[in-house]
């Protein structure tokens, strides 16, 4: 981190009367990791949860199979196309600001979803829901990289991985100990860890990062992202549900093959721009970014597609579903922090190669899967998901922020986190669409409400058939993703920074920020090399 940064304490926050420690306390990084790990547990918690409830959500609130995938997919939404938005305001207002904001807008959705009366009001929560989390999502890397020096970004990244796999080893089996009282239960136990948060962080962080100094908000460019990115998600997850040639399926993508590339036009000519294009000249930033997309698109809808496994074609109880899925989260929780250490010290390139061709093998392994498969098997190969989502995750966030100047932080982070889920919005969408394809609804609707009993495994042979061929299919993206993690440059030593062009290098709105904020090239550690 520069001087500038960790010298921005005011006097206030250097006082012994305030909680915490000052800015510029060498400690201080170790704080603001306390909190941005929060959040990342929250967030992987509930995803957890949820996703174990499914089944009876489905029973109780009487929906549909659309209305069951629509929330999931409405969170994901939202907080895809508000995320950018996000960051960008964190940019010019502060992100212990936003971040705190998320939090308490977290809090109060959790608490409405969990009233809710039918699908419809829940989906209308869960968007809320999102709109937080695109805050929370948009702040938490960039919270980290403003307080960590640069050679220990890795490991910070990799501690928040952990702590993001602690949450989704906790998440399936607390969801299934909570759908076991209500599944109310299952959004109300976010409240007081979202209150906890907002509170936590507002006594221990502190503003590092200098506000950008272009102000202004690029208005017709967002609004006309947010429109374009929702409809090109919104046409691809309904189109896999309910068929292409739905009235809304051609309209969602009729407007985002208009408008996103007129938003690309937009952003290119704004002033203050809501993502400057100019960061992905940088091939690293670029390369990384791609895969962190690849990432989202390959292994997101694995657990939501074992939840039916487990619960469904083998008939187990939410708990124990849970508990089946603990090897997932294992693998993540052993590999993230030693994988942030070694890219710190020898560089992310081969090791993101390796986490998604690890990944890989994992996906393609789970083809073998039948409905009489014993637990060993399918619990092995995701124990090899897990580590190989471990050894790429920490490695790739840290790459991807350590070379982006400090005043665009929130933008990368914000730009990272919408690939990332817009590849997690497709990737359940694609699920969807397979595993639902000729398979009787009466076989469907047994699976996916979790009540199995009197299904042969003859009826159950097309689930499992259209299961292994999604598998084969994120196996081979996981596959193509290691090349991309390839693309980023071999090396790069700290003494040629200047030689390495800034993400964004070419672009007249970064050197300008670059040159009003005082900020100059800073070294670039192992991990983003």
């Amino acid at each position: 981190m520069s001087i500038t940064a960790r010298t921005q304490s005011t006097p206030d926050e250097r006082s012994s009367g305030r909680f915490g420690v000052a800015a510029g306390h060498e400690h201080y990084k170790w704080w603001a990791l306390s909190c941005t790990s929060l959040g990342m547990l929250l967030a992987a918690t509930n995803s957890g949860t949820l996703i174990i409830a499914l089944p009876d959500l489905e029973r109780s609130l009487h929906t549909s199979l659309l209305a069951l995938v629509w929330v999931i997919l409405a969170y994901l939404i939202a907080a895809t196309v508000l995320v950018l938005m996000a960051g960008r305001l964190s940019d010019l207002f502060g992100r212990k600001r936003a971040y705190v904001g998320g939090f308490i807008v977290f809090a109060l959705a959790s608490l409405g979803a969990g009233f809710s009366s039918g699908s419809t009001v829940l989906i209308v929560w869960r968007v809320l829901q999102g709109t937080g989390s695109a805050f929370l999502f948009a702040n938490a890397a960039a919270l980290v990289t403003d307080a960590f020096p640069r050679e220990q970004l890795g490991l910070a990244m990799g501690a928040n991985t952990m702590v993001a796999a602690i949450g989704l080893v906790l998440g399936p089996v607390l969801g299934g100990a909570l759908v076991a009282i209500s599944w109310h239960w299952v959004f109300w136990f976010n409240v007081p860890f979202a209150l906890a948060g907002a509170a936590w962080g507002a006594l221990v962080l502190r503003e590092l990062a200098k506000p950008d100094s272009v102000r202004g908000y690029d208005v017709l460019g967002t609004s006309t992202f947010v429109v374009g990115l929702t409809g090109l998600v919104l046409g691809v997850s309904r189109g896999g549900l309910s068929g292409w040639n739905d009235s809304i399926v051609i309209a969602g993508l009729a407007a985002a093959a208009v408008l996103l590339p007129l938003w690309v036009l937009i952003e290119r000519r704004s002033r203050a721009p809501m993502l400057d294009l100019g960061l992905f000249r940088n091939r690293l930033f670029a390369a990384a970014s791609a895969a962190a997309f690849i990432n989202g698109l390959a292994r997101f809808a694995l657990m939501f597609l074992f939840v039916f496994y487990y619960q469904g074609a083998q008939g187990n109880s939410p708990i124990t579903a849970g508990i089946k899925l603990i090897p997932l989260a294992l693998g993540m929780l052993i590999a993230s922090p030693i994988a942030g250490v070694y890219a710190d010290r020898h560089g992310s390139r081969a090791l993101a190669a390796i986490g998604m061709l690890v990944s890989a093998v994992g996906l393609a392994a789970m083809t073998t899967l039948q409905v009489h498969t014993a637990y060993w098997q399918s619990a092995l190969w995701l124990l090899f998901v897990g580590v190989g989502s471990g050894m790429f995750n920490s490695p790739n966030t840290a790459a991807m922020m350590g070379v982006v100047p400090a005043h665009r932080r929130g933008i990368a982070a914000g730009a990272r986190t919408l690939l990332q889920n817009t590849g997690a919005v497709l990737s359940i969408a694609f699920v969807m669409a397979v595993v639902t394809s000729a398979v009787p609804q009466a076989t469907l609707f047994a699976i996916f409400s979790g009540v199995t009993a009197g299904l042969s495994p003859e009826k159950l042979a097309p689930f499992i058939a259209n299961m292994h061929v999604a598998l084969w299919v994120l196996a081979a993206v996981s596959f193509l993703g290691m090349f991309v993690c390839m693309l980023r440059p071999a090396h790069v030593h700290a003494g040629d920074a200047a030689e390495e062009p800034e993400p964004g290098g070419s672009s007249p709105q970064i050197r300008a920020h670059a040159q009003r904020n005082g900020s100059t090239p800073a070294s670039i550690p192992a991990s983003t090399r």
